[in-house]
Parts: C-alpha cells; sequence; structure tokens
C-alpha cells in the first residue's frame, strides 16, 4: 500500500494520516499505531487544509479524521480528500457514538467511525478493517446511529448518483446480502442467516460494491437507506434484509 514516509527497511502495509488539533492525541495515536509492524504513521496534520495538503501528497491507505478543528472542519477534508479521487479510506475520530459529526462524515465518504476513547487493540483493529475494505466499524453503531438521523437523509448524497433502478444489476441473492449489510449484520451473522460460508458473503459483498460504485460497506447501508431499500429502525418490517 501506499505512503512515503514508510522507514527505510521496514515493511509496511498500511500507511496512516494523523489528523486532530490536539498534538498530545496525535502522540498518542501514533505511540500505539507504531507498535504494530504492519502500520507506519506517515504524517501528522492538525486541521483540514492541511490534511487535504497531506493526503493529496502522501496518498495514505487510511487517514485517522478528527472533526472539530479550526478552519476547515473534518468533515469538509473528508469531502474534499474524497472528490479528488483518492484512494485513502477516512475513519472519523468521534466524541459519542451518536455524534451528528459522525453521520456527517458517513455522508461525506467516509468509511467508518470511531470513538476518541477507544482502548488500543480496538483502534488498531478498525485501522486494518477499514484499510482492508471489507468490514464496516461497529456495524450496529452505524446502524444505530442511520436509524437515529434516517430522516435527514436527501434525496443524493455528493458522490452516490444511484438510484433504485440501479438494483436491477444485483442478483436476487446479491439484495438480500445488501440487505443483512444494511441490516448492521456481519459477515459471519450475514453467513448464518442465508446459509452460506463466510467467504460466499464477502464475495457477494465486493460484486454488490463493484456494480453499484460503492467504496465500501458503510456507503452500501447509506445508499440502502436512501432508496427505501431498508426502513429506519421503528419503520421497517421484520423482514427487512431478506431471507435464504
Amino acid at each position: 500500500m501506499g505512503g512515503e514516509g514508510a522507514l527505510a527497511g521496514r515493511r509496511v502495509n498500511i500507511a496512516v494520516l494523523l489528523v486532530d488539533d490536539q498534538a498530545l492525541l496525535r502522540k498518542g495515536f501514533r505511540m500505539i499505531l507504531e507498535e504494530e509492524p504492519e502500520i507506519s504513521v506517515v504524517g501528522e496534520a492538525s486541521n483540514g487544509e492541511e490534511a487535504v495538503a497531506l493526503a493529496t501528497r502522501l496518498k495514505p491507505d487510511v487517514v485517522l479524521m478528527d472533526v472539530r478543528m479550526p478552519g476547515m472542519d473534518g468533515i469538509e477534508a473528508t469531502s474534499q480528500i474524497l472528490r479528488s479521487g483518492s484512494p485513502s479510506r477516512i475513519l472519523i475520530l468521534t466524541t459519542f457514538d451518536l455524534d451528528e459529526y459522525a453521520f456527517a462524515g458517513l455522508r461525506a465518504g467516509a468509511s467508518g467511525f470511531i470513538l476518541k476513547d477507544v482502548p488500543p487493540p480496538e483502534l488498531v483493529a478498525a485501522i486494518r478493517a477499514v484499510a482492508s475494505g471489507d468490514a464496516v466499524i461497529s456495524p450496529r453503531v452505524t446502524r444505530r446511529l442511520l436509524d437515529t438521523v434516517a430522516h435527514q437523509l436527501p434525496g443524493g448524497t455528493p458522490g452516490q448518483a444511484h438510484d433504485a433502478g440501479r438494483l436491477d444489476e444485483l442478483t436476487e441473492r446479491e439484495l438480500e446480502v445488501l440487505g443483512a449489510v444494511a441490516e448492521g449484520l456481519s459477515n459471519a451473522e450475514i453467513a448464518d442467516l442465508l446459509f452460506i460460508s463466510e467467504a460466499t458473503v464477502k464475495t457477494h459483498v465486493r460484486r454488490i460494491l463493484s456494480k453499484l460504485d460503492l467504496r465500501d460497506r458503510v456507503q452500501a447501508t447509506v445508499f440502502a437507506f436512501q432508496i427505501g431499500l431498508v426502513k429506519a429502525n421503528n419503520d421497517r418490517s421484520p423482514t427487512a434484509g431478506g431471507a435464504p
């Protein structure tokens, strides 16, 4: 994977850019991540403008992005980075799991969000998951967040000019998997629900993302809400997400 700041002689699989206006917090994250042999912190930014510039130059695999910063905030920085066609995946740092900023980050194209006080092992796991593109961070929390703010969903989100007609490109099984993803189920849970293997679930998810031109499972969940494939928690049918 990318990143210009890799240490000589060290194999680096995941290059990370840290973005937060608090230097002490960036130092703490750096210390945690650089304990992992396959992760390298390739840069640090204290505001959105610096984040956009460094993401353009360093091309990190993952950007760990705070949202509340002076000047350009993390939401606008996320939007600018992804609109530029950057392959970087954005992981939003938030204080509360139902923070409105976390949802704004998802709408801007972030691949997930994580709490600032997350235990070190969970931070590392989150970085790995976002870098892999195979899993969404805290899928049930993401689902709960979307349930909470579903009424705010616009008819179209920048970067997601898709409508229900795009579903015609999916097979019946892929529709079932998309519904289950949007319900916040993990690959293992989807496999149990549909009586298929986890490897088959991963294959279906990759095909769904490719056919619908979506970056990851988070965008797939937002898309499913926007087109009405699934409803808000107090509004959806108990069979939403498909049956085997």
